[in-house]
């Protein structure tokens, strides 16, 4: 149970704070371990499985959001937005012909550190560049589609989803909090489609515990909280605390792991 719980937390804060929670899945029970607290890693389906919890964090806290893009048919804005977005996912497409491949790279805990400090890198950069101006509405269709390979990168296990896509979407003279927005409505299809394939495997073999259900719980509950912190934290602060984070991370598990 208590496994279930750690797992649900890092997955529902760090699945939207741009430090990776795939990266965090595996380098908190790493981290642990050193400590002589063992904590047994999750396996694929139930990572997956969390998602879920992370999905219905998302949908809840944007829930104004999607009842305007579904106002698509009348409204032309909705409509254009609804467009950006199936734009910016046609790039995740493309991770589902390297799963095994990315998967394998979570075997070193260490090299998942590196990929959290090359978040770091990137988290720092971003937080350098001049402050944009345009509105979520004002992004064009080559913007979506960068800010779509961007979320493609993020498949490396430490790469952070919300990390990448925030900072392609500023270097593209997004405002910082619009470009957060962007994020996470665009990462509602990934978030989904991990979830639902995965997750539908572990509710169809009847691997789903209670304290599976508890951490989806959890994953749902601190996932919504990720968010609120986020998105206050980003008009305060940008993205430096964030960067300092991973790279701080990241060279603590190269050393260490």
């Amino acid at each position: 149970m208590l496994d279930a719980i750690i797992w649900g937390l890092v997955q529902g804060m760090t699945e939207f704070l741009p430090v990776s929670s795939d990266g965090h899945l595996i380098l908190v029970p790493a981290f642990l371990s050193k400590l002589g607290w063992e904590v047994g890693l999750p396996d694929l389906a139930t990572t997956a499985f969390l998602h879920l919890g992370t999905l219905a964090a998302v949908l809840a806290y944007f829930r104004r959001d999607l009842a305007w893009l579904l106002r698509f048919p009348t409204d032309a804005m909705a409509r254009r937005t609804l467009g950006l977005l199936v734009v910016g996912t046609i790039p995740a497409v493309f991770a589902l012909f390297v799963t095994d491949e990315v998967d394998r790279l979570g075997d070193s805990p260490r090299l998942v550190a590196f990929f959290v400090l090359v978040t770091g890198v990137v988290l720092l950069v971003a937080s350098r560049v001049r402050p944009g101006h345009r509105q979520m509405t004002g992004i064009k269709p080559l913007d979506a589609l960068l800010i779509g390979v961007a979320q493609l990168v993020a498949i490396l296990p430490g790469i952070s989803r919300s990390g990448m896509t925030i900072a392609a979407g500023t270097g593209l003279g997004v405002d910082l909090k619009e470009a957060a927005r962007f994020s996470f409505l665009l990462g509602i299809p990934a978030i989904a489609a991990a979830g639902v394939l995965e997750g539908g495997k572990v509710l169809s073999t009847g691997a789903a515990s209670p304290p599976t259900w508890v951490g989806l719980g959890v994953a749902a509950v601190s996932g919504y909280v990720a968010i609120s912190i986020l998105l206050r934290l980003l008009g305060r602060s940008g993205l430096g605390p964030f960067a300092a984070y991973c790279l701080a991370v990241g060279v603590l598990g190269i050393a260490v792991l």
